[in-house]
């Protein structure tokens, strides 16, 4: 058997054609190898920039052992999302549909004839295997019971697709605001617990909310989730731009991964609530947003990047996570001191091993604040000011496990330097200046430049590299006695995404 992947159009399916795995792009022929060899189809769909993809893919696509499983006794087929997102969807659907959440990777299995029986997402090796057994074994001994699922499954997202069926009415848009309130988050910001997504479209909503009918509730909640996320972690205060999600309540630590989609809605979110409530701090975001699309996801051609992969040099993060020693060795003792201050470095870490996300808890010009982590939040419609989203951020280190080492992927520079930079530009590179007592940044997320414009120390610097481990702990579901035949929902937790 072999694997198909080399000639792809892909290059997220090409980073899987040295697999064991004997993968099939999606197609008439991969459908009809399974019919001929009567075999249960794995569907796993991801996509350049996902790092889960790449663990998964280094743990188990990349296992010899794995491999073989797969190659006797399914037929794979690798999925791009982004290449392919109308198979995405459908598949997406019915992860959902049996697990209550969904991601990528999506691991997904299916009939001959396309029918979902059995998803999740991210499965570390030995749970993995457990599955593939449990499925090889149900499509051999249960096959009606699979079918009859797979069946009922299919019914049910045919009679939901489409558009909903609903008039949209001032009482429901009421009953709409009421729910977001009962969920939000009057501590932090956000809504719901960890992990905590930038919610961009219920943030607009609540802009134009606000703007329509004077609800200062809808803009007290779009306020304060902004100032928030724009104030921590999440944020990249260095380059701009959003990261995926926070794995933490407190927008401290990010999932690293940066979105094109995410930043452009983001984007218009801030200079919307720029806009309606004259905020600078929305206005600085949002033109640091633009800025970072333009300088970093822009390309030679015209067009945008989709993602900054969350790895660089195969380390999750390797570039946002400082110590208050490097810092001192970036930027010198009395610039290494204020920015620790202002950006949350400390020596325990809101990280691990000592290292920091990096969060603005005040402005960089903001000299009267003895506190790092003042707030300055963003203007609610009274006029007034909430510190509300803008709490000590946690100071104890989340449990962590490096689940194994991921494969860097295209978009993943090997290095700091400006040479391997993840994107190209339509331009040289431009070196400017934050507001800032001597802290010089040159576009993107690689380093603090030292104000004679040297080279980043990041990259041949004695401090060592920064190592990350990836935090791990419930971001997947991992049913220990895996049952493809059961109702949906009954051996699933509701997970966290894996990403």
């Amino acid at each position: 058997m072999r694997n198909r992947l080399g000639q792809s159009l892909s290059p997220y399916l090409r980073q899987h054609a040295s697999n064991p795995v004997a993968w099939w792009e999606w197609g008439p022929e991969a459908f009809e190898e399974a019919r001929e060899r009567d075999l249960p189809i794995l569907l796993s769909v991801g996509y350049a920039a996902c790092h889960w993809c790449h663990v998964m893919a280094h743990e188990s696509f990349a296992d010899e052992h794995v491999a073989g499983i797969l190659n006797e006794h399914f037929v794979a087929i690798k999925v791009d999302r982004e290449e392919r997102p109308d198979i995405d969807a459908v598949y997406l659907a019915a992860t959902t549909a049996m697990t209550g959440r969904a991601g990528w990777p999506m691991t997904c299995f299916l009939t001959p004839t396309g029918e979902p029986f059995y998803a999740g997402t991210y499965y570390p090796k030995p749970q993995f295997l457990q599955l593939l057994e449990a499925v090889r074994h149900a499509w051999s001994h249960r096959r009606a019971d699979v079918h009859s699922n797979a069946g009922q499954l299919t019914a049910a997202l045919r009679e939901t697709a489409g558009p909903p069926r609903v008039e949209l009415s001032p009482q429901l848009l009421e009953h709409a605001q009421e729910l977001l309130a009962a969920q939000f988050d009057e501590e932090r910001g956000g809504f719901g617990d960890a992990p905590k997504f930038p919610p961009s479209m219920v943030l607009e909503w609540l802009l134009r909310r606000h703007a329509r009918t004077g609800s200062p509730q809808a803009l007290r909640m779009a306020s304060l989730t902004c100032s928030a996320m724009a104030r921590g972690g999440v944020y990249d205060q260095l380059a701009g731009g959003f990261a995926r999600y926070s794995v933490d309540a407190d927008w401290v630590v990010p999932h690293f991964e940066k979105m094109l989609y995410d930043n452009a809605q983001l984007l218009a979110v801030y200079a919307h609530l720029w806009r309606l409530t004259g905020d600078e701090t929305a206005r600085r975001v949002a033109q640091e947003i633009g800025d970072f699309l333009i300088t970093d996801l822009g390309t030679d051609q015209g067009a945008f990047a989709s993602a900054l992969d969350a790895d660089a040099a195969g380390i999750e993060g390797l570039t946002y996570a400082w110590t208050p020693a490097q810092l001192l060795e970036v930027l010198g003792e009395a610039d290494g001191q204020r920015a620790a201050q202002l950006l949350s470095v400390t020596d325990k870490g809101t990280f691990e091993h000592g290292t920091s996300t990096l969060q603005l808890r005040a402005d960089w010009n903001d000299r009267t604040s003895s506190s790092p982590r003042a707030a300055v939040p963003m203007s609610c419609s009274s006029g007034t000011s909430s510190t509300a989203g803008c709490a000590e951020p946690p100071s104890a280190k989340r449990s962590v496990r490096r689940p194994g080492s991921p494969t860097t992927t295209a978009t993943s520079p090997p290095d700091c330097s400006p040479s391997t930079r993840p994107s190209t530009r339509r331009h040289p590179p431009r070196r400017r200046r934050r507001p800032g007592p001597g802290i010089w940044l040159r576009p993107g997320h690689c380093s603090m430049w030292p104000p004679d414009g040297s080279a980043p120390t990041t990259a041949g610097s004695t401090t060592p590299p920064l190592t990350r481990t990836h935090w791990s702990s419930g971001l997947a579901d991992t049913p220990t006695t895996p049952n493809p035949v059961a109702s949906p929902r009954s051996h699933w937790p509701c997970s966290r995404m894996a990403r």
